[in-house]
């Protein structure tokens, strides 16, 4: 029984329309099925009491027509025929069921339909049997004529009703069938030229490699669902070739920066084993000391960079006593030359991850460190929409310009190429990479005394 249900289900899985074209047409075309039929159906039940109320008011007259008729009394045999209905007969019966007059047809006959004193409705008898239809609009009245009661019982076999069934019997053997095709082959069309595009991004997006993010797809130039989809396929491919980019300047980037310090090393240590009695391996061993520094913090500032891309920077969030934070990284940074001010706010927080946040404010303070003549200042507050601090330098200052250029990676100004100030340029980024992680941001200013003011706000 399970595997034929499970053939059931692949069966009906495999008759299952495969494209959006035929599901929609097929879909489309029983919906105007439903309501074609449910129209046709409403107009006929509609046609239908039409007929019934017109044959009910042609017999109504033809009943006063006939009544109309009578003399002194006496009724004319046999009756007239109806001016409205040539098909149309009539009996005039005494309260007894007595037949009183006919029409030319019914006369001599007993009384073919009986209406009782207190109905509405007249009663088939046996004597229309073999005489009139089964199928008759019959109408009964009672009223008096002369002074005497008699009862008038007018009926027609009238083709109206069968006009009406075969004109909608037409319609639903040849019109529907027709209408029909005409719908499901205009949807068909229609649902074919507004997939058209669609058919063509797809076809442009499975040619596009990783190696030819450059193209885009063809946008059909409408401002409907497709043309959204086009223009936000565009805006993707748009991102993905600025990322691949960006990856690949960066790959190069960081490439060249770890040789350096390699080639440095290696340099040296073949010098001093070219010439192992004279070479000064002291200097050598502390040269290649400094470059495997220099390499550790290159490489540890990489991994920092691959884990915000990876969004796992500030994972793990706590309280952090930013003043001590900022009192111990004063405490360690190397600055001889320099007086590092700072006015925190003793017991001041925020939330966030202490590692990164003490990566954050150390490269800012090393950043300011680096190109200050005199002085370093770190100052915290708090703001109405957070948590303020900035670290300002007396240095020569960032052109307004370069500000937002300097948080790019490997970025170095001019000023500082060559690595003569061991920048790597990725401090700054780094810093706004925490910060923004943190919910925060990172803006360069001017200082009062000329030179750079790091901004960073913090939600509390």
């Amino acid at each position: 029984m399970t595997g034929l249900a499970r053939a059931w289900r692949r069966l009906a899985h495999g008759a299952r329309p495969r494209t959006v074209r035929t599901r929609v047409t097929v879909v489309a075309g029983l919906a105007l099925t439903v309501a074609v039929v449910i129209g046709l159906l409403v107009m006929y039940l509609l046609q239908v009491g039409q007929a019934k109320r017109t044959i009910a008011g042609q017999l109504r007259t033809y009943a006063v027509q006939i009544e109309q008729s009578a003399t002194g009394g006496a009724f004319p045999r046999p009756l007239p025929p109806s001016v409205l209905d040539a098909q149309a007969q009539s009996q005039v019966l005494a309260p007894d069921g007595t037949v009183l007059a006919s029409t030319r047809d019914l006369a001599g006959r007993p009384a073919v339909f009986a209406l009782a004193a207190d109905a509405t409705t007249p009663v088939r008898q046996k004597a229309a049997d073999g005489v009139l239809p089964g199928e008759l609009s019959v109408l009964g009245e009672h009223t008096e004529v002369g002074g005497r009661p008699v009862t008038v019982i007018t009926l027609t076999a009238t083709s109206q009703r069968d006009q009406v069934d075969e004109t909608f019997a037409r319609l639903l053997v040849a019109g529907v069938p027709g209408t029909l095709l005409v719908a499901c082959g205009t949807v068909w069309w229609v649902v074919g030229r507004a997939l058209r595009p669609v058919e063509q991004i797809r076809r442009t997006a499975t040619a596009i490699t990783a190696a030819e993010l450059s193209q885009r797809v063809p946008e059909p130039g409408t401002d409907d669902e497709i043309g959204h989809l086009a223009r936000t396929m565009n805006d993707m491919l748009a991102r993905l070739d600025d990322s691949a980019a960006r990856q690949r300047r960066f790959v190069a980037d960081a490439s060249h920066e770890l040789r350096s310090p390699l080639t440095a090393i290696r340099t040296g240590l073949e010098v001093g084993l070219a010439h192992p009695d004279r070479a000064p391996w002291p200097d050598i061993a502390s040269r290649a000391a400094r470059g495997t520094e220099r390499l550790e913090a290159l490489i540890s500032q990489l991994l920092a960079l691959a884990r915000a891309d990876a969004g796992k920077l500030a994972a793990r969030r706590h309280t952090v006593d930013l003043s001590a934070l900022l009192a111990d990284i004063r405490a360690t940074t190397t600055a001889p030359h320099l007086e590092i001010e700072l006015a925190v706010p003793a017991h001041t927080t925020v939330t966030g991850n202490p590692e990164d946040l003490s990566r954050l404010f150390r490269n800012l303070i090393d950043n300011a460190a680096r190109y200050a003549r005199t002085r370093v200042s770190v100052t915290a507050g708090v703001e109405p929409g957070g948590l303020q601090v900035e670290i300002g330098d007396d240095g020569p200052g960032i052109p307004v310009e370069e500000r937002e250029r300097v948080f790019d990676r490997f970025v170095r100004l001019d000023a500082d190429r060559g690595h003569g100030t061991r920048s790597t340029g990725l401090g700054l980024p780094i810093a706004r990479e925490v910060a923004t992680a943190h919910g925060g941001t990172i803006t360069l200013t001017e200082s009062d005394g000329g030179g750079t003011r790091a901004v960073v706000a913090l939600p509390r």
